[in-house]
Formats: C-alpha cells, sequence, structure tokens
C-alpha cells in the first residue's frame, strides 16, 4: 500500500477529506530534541487500516486544517506512548486531541508487564520483528529517504494491527470499558504544563538535603527550568543536577568561589555566576518547600509495614483472579499513598478501582474484616 507524502497544501487538504471520513486514526510523531528544551516537530504519521501518510510539517507552513480534524471530538486517536506526541500537539495549539486510546496504558490489561514497548506489541500480536535501522535518524534533515519514511510509517501501519487486536481481546474480557478514565486523564492540560516552581521535585538526591541546602536547590531548579524555557535549550545543559546539589552544599558566596568548585562548568559562571551566587545568597533567607508530602511521614512505622504487607496480599488475590501482574494493579509505593489518603493514587483510579481499590480502602476504614484459613482468605463486611 502507498504511503502518502503530504508536503503540499493541496496534498494536506485531500488528507483532510480522508480523515473527515474515519472514525479512528491511529498516530505517532517524529522530534528532536537533544538540542532544544521544547521537542521540535520533524514528522507527523497517520493511518488508518485502508490508508498511511506521512506529513512534513518543516516543509508545510501551516497544518491547522488537519488540526482542526484530528481535534474532532468524534474521532477516535490512537497512540503508543502518547505523552510525548501530545507535549507536541499541546505545544503547537493549547489543547490535547482527546478522545485517545493508548495501547501502552491498555497492555497490562491484556497481561502484559507495566509500559511494554511498542516493538514488544508488535512482536507479540503480529508475530514481527520492527526494522531498527532508522533509529538514530535526524528526523530534521530534508529529504527523508523511501527508507526513512517506510520505517516511520511502519509505527502507525502496524500500530492500527496492534489496536484492533488489542480491542478485540479485551472486548472477550469484558475490559473494554475500564480503561475509560485512564485515557481521559492523559488528556488533561496539566500534564504538559511545566511548572519552573516545582522543578525540583525531579531532582534525584533532593531527598538527602534540609534547611538552607533543600531551599537552595528549590531556587536553583526553578531558575534552570525558566532559563532553559527561555533559551529553548536542555536543562542540563545550562545546568547538571549533580553541580547543582554540589552548589546547595559548598554555597558559594561569589562568582569566584563559584568557579573554584571541582568540574565547574566555565561558561555557567561566565554567563549566570553572579545571578547563581544571588538566588544562593537569597534562598539561604527562605525556608524550604516541605519535604514530605503534608500527613507523610519520612518512615514507616512497623504496623504501617503491616498493613501494607496485608494489602499487598489482598491485590496478590485480585491480580490472580485476574491473570494481572500484581505490580500492574498495584505497586507498594501507591499502597503507600492509599495508606496515606492519597486520593491520586492510580490505585484508586480507572478499571484499578473497581477491581481492587475500592475493597481496600474499605479494609482501612474499618468496614470489611480478613478471615484467615490454611488455603483462603476470606473479605467480608464488619457486621455492626
Amino acid at each position: 500500500m502507498t504511503i502518502e507524502y503530504i508536503d503540499t497544501p493541496e496534498k494536506l487538504q485531500h488528507l483532510c477529506q480522508l480523515i473527515k471520513k474515519e472514525s479512528w486514526i491511529a498516530l505517532d510523531t517524529e522530534f528532536l530534541r537533544e538540542k532544544t528544551y521544547y521537542p521540535r516537530f520533524c514528522l507527523l504519521q497517520i493511518a488508518t487500516p485502508e490508508w498511511q501518510a506521512c506529513v512534513d510539517p518543516i516543509v508545510l507552513p501551516d497544518l491547522t486544517p488537519l488540526f482542526d480534524e484530528i481535534y474532532r471530538q468524534d474521532l477516535l486517536k490512537v497512540l503508543h506512548s502518547c505523552r510525548q506526541d501530545f507535549e507536541i500537539f499541546y505545544q503547537i495549539t493549547g489543547k490535547i486531541p482527546g478522545p485517545v486510546f493508548d495501547t501502552q496504558i491498555a497492555a497490562p490489561l491484556l497481561g502484559f508487564q507495566e509500559n511494554p514497548g511498542y516493538a514488544m506489541l508488535v512482536s507479540s500480536f503480529l508475530n514481527i520483528n520492527l526494522n531498527k535501522a532508522h533509529t538514530r535518524t535526524d528526523w530534521s534533515v530534508r529529504p527523508l529517504s523511501e527508507d526513512q519514511i517506510q520505517y516511520a510509517a511502519d509505527d502507525v501501519i502496524y500500530l492500527c494491527q496492534v489496536y484492533q487486536k488489542m480491542t478485540e481481546q479485551l472486548a472477550e474480557l469484558g475490559r473494554l470499558d475500564w480503561l475509560q478514565q485512564d485515557f481521559e486523564w492523559l488528556t488533561r492540560p496539566e500534564l504538559y504544563q511545566v511548572q519552573p516552581e516545582d522543578a525540583w521535585l525531579r531532582i534525584r538526591g533532593k531527598n538527602k538535603l534540609t534547611g538552607r541546602q533543600l531551599s537552595i536547590v528549590q531556587a536553583l531548579a526553578m531558575w534552570r527550568e525558566e532559563t532553559a524555557q527561555r533559551l529553548d535549550k536542555p536543562r542540563n545543559w545550562l545546568m547538571r543536577d549533580d553541580m547543582m546539589l554540589e552548589l546547595a552544599k559548598l554555597q558559594p558566596e561569589n562568582v569566584s568561589e563559584m568557579a573554584g568548585i571541582r568540574n565547574m562548568n566555565d561558561s555557567l559562571v561566565k554567563r549566570h555566576g553572579k545571578v547563581i551566587c544571588q538566588l544562593i545568597a537569597e534562598a539561604k533567607t527562605q525556608p524550604p518547600k516541605p519535604l514530605h508530602e503534608k500527613g507523610r511521614p519520612p518512615k514507616k512505622t512497623a504496623q504501617q509495614e503491616a498493613i501494607l504487607d496485608i494489602l499487598t496480599a489482598i491485590v496478590r488475590i485480585r491480580a490472580d483472579e485476574n491473570s494481572l501482574n500484581p505490580v500492574i494493579l498495584a505497586s507498594r509505593k501507591e499502597l503507600e499513598k492509599l495508606l496515606y489518603e492519597d486520593e491520586d493514587a492510580a490505585v484508586l483510579q480507572g478499571w484499578r478501582r473497581n477491581m481492587v481499590g475500592k475493597e481496600l480502602q474499605g479494609m482501612l476504614n474499618g468496614e470489611l474484616s480478613l478471615k484467615l484459613s490454611a488455603e483462603t482468605i476470606d473479605i467480608s463486611p464488619v457486621l455492626q
């Protein structure tokens, strides 16, 4: 089947007419972000079982007609691991294209591990091993070869087939509707809005900091995020995480002291040294944002650990009944969130809530009780 390469307004208009007739399409993107903060949109692949197309956003000046069709609420968008793709859509339009079906999110309901790769699904469902020849392609270079276009299109050609087989199996198991809330969650704009004031939460090693050190990391992480966004440069090009932690510990008072730190980037000192030293000085006088969430102690008691063991046992039972990996249903980390009454815990969302989440809440609220024997664990309502 021919892959249409869309690089003129006329071809784009024809593609839009094709999409108008569809109830669902498979989507994927190719982008680069090694040298930028924001992803550079290089190619958009679209397919149905009847046709395939690759749209060139570098050549085409205006994709508005295409986005108008893609954003139709009566058109289902099928993607694999859609977060990065949607980040591009949000960056361009300020909106997220729902409704969506994400094969990576759906796969665990069919017994796959959490977050399975696309190649794994194609191999499992279609017995096809994907070509990896163009994994490192610079998708911004034009013209693209026929092999590159075919490689890119394969991502949506096979995605159509995986989606069809996956939904058929989910329907047979009565699980197709379980995913609705999970998919709706993927279309929340706040997922794609980077808040500089929260950038410190991604810094590894922050848990070992307290007081002034933590305040400094929080200030530097916010500055780095804002600067990276403004310059459209990768955040680590400005300052690596380990250097941020080093600055928080050593707390240089001037540019000279900062320049004397081992492995310090000379360019960072020259371009931003004064600002960084000023941020450090100001942060030292400010209390840090709390490291641990409200109501969540830094260390669990022995009894809390025992409660988590009991919750884990219930999860294992329900997972076994439904032929699922227990970690997919609820990891221990998610059970900790439940223990601390975190309503955002994944086990309280979507299909997980119906399978085990409500039951676990009932246990913690004293509404359900356990009855043990050598062979079984029975859960029943507490008699009033």
